[in-house]
């Protein structure tokens, strides 16, 4: 059987320059994620190059895609939100194409590691609170203090809201990552159950339909888990960014 965690060994592909003794290098990682961004940026120039008043298919693709991302900005954090629309659209676009891409053979799946979702969730937890501080100043505290808690059992709530807004980022990191890995380790380790039972004979070829019937299942059932975790990873954000907008309980 395969090892299904070889998948997502980052392998460098060539040498960028050294700071203090290290090798920095382009790996396979940073390739995807520079496939990930030109494939979207490329994409969208192109289907909105046009602008017709009746749009074909892609152009159609493009205005749903952004459509849906306005609508859940509006939805979780009011019409304040959308001065945040390009940094979340963003987001779910490259988080959305990251994991798709990732399940196309013999790809990397960027976002099944932890350094890519943390760095993102971490971007997040930043532009919150440095934007619910510049905004809201010392109000922003208001956050941790909700309205109307007795004053004996205060403390123990702001306690438990600060440490609920501490561990944010963590997560917002880890619920995107633990699904694509585990999705793609599962599709691995029944794709190599095929190739085991196959080379059995017959009767090996005969067992080999279940797996295969179960890869086929779980492949549909991962391009929903892309969708949906770039949907939840976007409209965390949303309601994270709309406790900077409107820090009062």
């Amino acid at each position: 059987m395969a090892d299904p965690i070889h998948q997502f060994n980052i392998v460098n592909l060539f040498p960028v320059t050294q700071i203090g003794g290290h090798e920095i290098s382009f790996t396979n990682s940073a390739a995807f994620m520079v496939l990930a961004a030109g494939g979207i940026t490329a994409f969208l120039l192109a289907t909105t190059a046009s602008r017709s008043l009746v749009p074909n298919r892609l152009q159609s693709v493009a205005e749903l895609s952004y459509e849906f991302v306005a609508d859940t900005i509006q939805s979780t954090a009011g019409k304040e939100g959308m001065k945040f629309f390009p940094f979340v659209f963003s987001l779910f676009m490259f988080v959305l194409v990251a994991n798709l891409v990732g399940l196309i053979p013999y790809t990397f799946t960027v976002t099944s590691h932890i350094i890519i979702t943390a760095a993102l969730a971490i971007t997040v937890f930043l532009i919150v609170l440095i934007y619910g501080f510049w905004k809201h100043g010392l109000h922003f505290f208001n956050l941790f203090v909700p309205k109307g808690i007795p004053i004996y059992i205060l403390p123990l709530i702001v306690f438990i809201e600060v440490l609920s807004f501490l561990s944010r980022p963590i997560s917002h990191s880890v619920r995107l990552f633990a699904n694509m890995l585990a999705g793609h380790i599962t599709l691995k380790v029944f794709a190599s159950f095929i190739t085991l039972l196959g080379s059995a004979g017959i009767l090996g070829i005969a067992g080999a339909t279940l797996p295969l019937a179960l890869v086929v299942a779980l492949t549909a059932l991962e391009l929903l888990v892309a969708f949906l975790q770039a949907y939840v990873f976007a409209i965390l954000t949303c309601i994270y960014l709309n406790d900077a907008i409107h820090p009062g309980h």
